[in-house]
């Protein structure tokens, strides 16, 4: 009976990692569209929304289904509602990637991103896609002790969005109101996505552990930051 709860339970593991593939996809393909201005990529990563939430209902529901029908004990019991907790955070981060695309579809045919800022935006995606597959890792191997490396990665996300705010405040911005608006808010959204990130790695540590880790326990540090 208990190896057939835990293969369940592995199962359960494989659904919330696949969501974390799609999100990471979804960020992947978002940014491509972002920076070559390809409205029709952009398009692609919204109708494929749907997707990301049909698997987040579908995780919740096998989730609901194992407390419902099993009896976990208390290692277990943390397993499932921390996948319950990361379903949700994972689908946000996904709605994140799709509202970067948002952004390049309503400003077609401009660019949404002035050239100068191409690089920051670009690292910032990359960092944000490697911090989803590293949770790939983390919900499937061992979560424990790992938080710390999301943490450090999420570190570096906020020194670039404060970065590029500075930049669409200073005195030397020259693209409008308009265009300091539309960049503030894909760096805010890039930024939400890694701490949703941040956020399921912690609560896969504390479903591994059992202790909650806390942010202020880690040093920042550019991390994943090349």
């Amino acid at each position: 009976m208990r190896e057939a709860f835990h293969r369940e339970l592995a199962q359960l593991g494989n659904q919330l990692s696949g969501m974390c593939e799609l999100a990471a996809d979804t960020m992947r393909r978002a940014t491509a569209a972002l920076l070559n201005g390809d409205v029709g990529l952009a398009e692609q990563v919204m109708e494929e929304d749907a997707t990301l939430d049909q698997a987040g209902k579908a995780c919740e529901g096998f989730a609901q289904s194992l407390l419902a029908l099993q009896t976990p004990v208390a290692s277990d019991l943390r397993a499932i509602l921390a996948t319950l907790y990361c379903a949700v955070k994972v689908e946000r981060m996904g709605g994140l990637a799709v509202n970067v695309a948002k952004l390049v579809r309503r400003n077609h045919p401009a660019r949404v991103v002035p050239p100068d800022l191409e690089d920051q935006f670009r690292e910032m995606g990359e960092l944000d896609v490697r911090m989803c597959e590293h949770l790939c890792e983390l919900v499937t191997g061992s979560a424990e002790g790992r938080f710390a490396e999301l943490n450090r990665a999420d570190d570096a996300i906020d020194a670039l969005h404060a970065r590029i705010l500075e930049t669409v405040t200073g005195g030397g911005w020259s693209h409008g109101i308009p265009a300091a608006v539309n960049v503030a808010l894909l760096a805010r959204f890039y930024e939400r996505f890694a701490d949703q990130a941040v956020s399921v790695a912690r609560r896969l540590e504390f479903a591994a552990t059992g202790t909650l880790p806390t942010r202020s326990s880690f040093p920042g540090s550019l991390g994943f930051h090349r």
